[in-house]
């Protein structure tokens, strides 16, 4: 697990890309898909029961653009309990996706997603609430 912190039950599948694995926790039965991408720069946290589909990207650096060393800039990124990262979607450094949240097919998620909300777009904008299922 090179440090990546696992709770039960979890699946990492074998074609997701985990770039800095003792930056990754994981709760229980957390799914992370074949071609996910998870760039652990900072601590990227996974509530339980968390689903990270296919070709989905968890950033967690970036750059500071104004500085001429163009140092990397850090940011953790957490994902809630019960949160659905869809396929191809994006979740930019220093993001909390809440309790519940979906962020839709190829959306990319600039700011902080609202609990039980479902997003989508690009920037990711709310579409709707999604009902509450988690006990």
């Amino acid at each position: 697990m090179f440090g990546a912190r696992l709770g039960p039950n979890c699946h990492v599948y074998p074609g997701a890309r985990i770039w800095a694995p003792w930056n990754l926790v994981c709760e229980d039965a957390v799914g992370i898909a074949d071609g996910a991408v998870i760039y652990s720069a900072a601590r990227i946290h996974l509530g339980s029961h968390s689903v990270i589909s296919q070709d989905a990207y968890l950033c967690g650096a970036t750059h500071d653009i104004d500085d001429p060393g163009f140092p990397m800039v850090c940011k953790p990124i957490t994902v809630g309990p019960y949160a659905w990262i869809c396929a191809r979607a994006t979740v930019c450094p220093g993001v909390t996706v809440a309790e519940g949240a979906v962020l839709g097919l190829g959306s990319i998620a600039t700011r902080d997603l609202e609990a039980w909300t479902v997003y989508g777009g690009n920037p990711a904008r709310r579409i709707r609430a999604r009902r509450q299922h988690a006990p």
